[in-house]
């Protein structure tokens, strides 16, 4: 096997200003389960043992700390009251409580309802985050509102809203993007410098077409994202655009308004195939993950993700711009022998 030449954000950095790197960097992203399944499983204690063990270039997250008004059990800086779902190995949360479900106009809402401030967050810590990072990529900042928005109104009516009330849309996105704004410039600041790469994201995309019309994404969401976008861009930060699903009819334009790369490369759904999206983006966009999760990491054998990965290699890996990663949090379902079988063969066939 080579010997490496670079450290992880090295590495990153070579694929994202496309440089040749030593060899393709991979990351990392699980549940917390799955995590433990695979510490388990290779007999370790810490993150850190798994990354060094398996390779991994996983980034680092900086982020603040709320430090504002009291919360109640369960409940976040919005309002928004959830219930952990148990599903056999493990629990995730589910909203269950929309504070603003009831609301029938912007004006009852401003009148009536009180948004979280930047200022209940504190940012003093994240240089430490910064210094603890080492040669890790670090991630900071960015935005995803309408996840934020579907908790707030509730979902069903979060999408009904785009037709049936779009003034509180309009009026409840720019709030939103307005806190990831000042939230992001405070990261950015706190960190010195030292953030790399910043998620722009909305889920955009269902397993067969997109979950929201072209014309309804470039009302609501293409200017607000640009704005995110831009602020990255004059900072010296890289934009990752994350949507899941079949997202091809509007990858032309994210990549127009700043999208450096797209993750997570769902390659299952409708229109999304690896080698169309290498023939016709790959010359204006990294792509970040496509390892599958719906499919080959918890079903598939051992043999089939080493398959999958060389594919993956040999497609959107070709002359560069490709970063290895699961497209989704990998989940505790699957055996974690996928997972390794995943990275080895990263290491084994990912050198340039």
């Amino acid at each position: 096997m080579p010997a490496e030449t670079m450290t992880s954000r090295e590495r990153w950095l070579a694929v994202l200003e496309r440089r040749k790197p030593d060899r393709v960097p991979m990351d990392y992203q699980a549940t917390d389960e799955a995590t433990a399944k695979l510490k388990s499983h290779l007999s370790v204690a810490t993150d850190e043992e798994i990354f060094s063990r398996l390779h991994i270039d996983a980034h680092v997250t900086v982020s603040s700390r709320y430090v504002g008004p009291a919360l109640a059990e369960n409940t976040d800086a919005f309002g928004c009251v959830f219930r952990m779902v148990d599903y056999g190995q493990g629990a995730y949360g589910e909203c269950i409580h929309h504070p603003l479900a009831d609301f029938n106009s912007a004006g009852e809402i401003e009148a009536g309802y009180t948004w979280p401030s930047p200022d209940w967050y504190d940012y003093s810590g994240i240089a430490a985050e910064v210094k603890a990072a080492g040669e890790r990529p670090i991630f900071g900042g960015g935005s995803e509102p309408f996840l934020t928005y579907a908790d707030l109104r509730g979902r069903e009516q979060a999408y009904m809203d785009l037709l049936l009330n779009k003034e509180i849309v309009h009026y409840c996105l720019d709030k939103l993007f307005d806190l990831c704004y000042e939230n992001t410039t405070r990261i950015y600041e706190a960190a010195g410098g030292a953030v790399m790469a910043s998620y722009v994201a909305e889920d955009m995309g269902g397993q067969e077409d997109l979950l929201f019309s072209p014309a309804q994404i470039e009302e609501f969401f293409i200017p607000r994202m640009k704005r995110m976008m831009d602020l990255a861009h004059s900072s010296g930060v890289w934009v990752f655009h994350h949507s899941d699903g079949a997202i091809r009819k509007i990858l032309p334009r994210m990549i127009e308004i700043g999208s450096d790369t797209l993750n997570p490369v769902q390659w299952r759904c409708k229109g999304m195939d690896r080698e169309g999206l290498k023939r016709d983006f790959g010359d204006d966009i990294i792509f970040h993950g496509a390892v599958d999760n719906q499919q080959t990491l918890p079903f598939a054998t051992a043999e089939e993700v080493r398959r999958e990965v060389i594919d993956n290699l040999s497609i959107l890996g070709a002359g560069g711009g490709y970063i290895l990663a699961p497209c989704h949090n990998i989940q505790v379902v699957g055996p974690p022998e996928n997972v390794v079988a995943m990275y080895e063969t990263g290491y084994e066939y990912g050198w340039s």
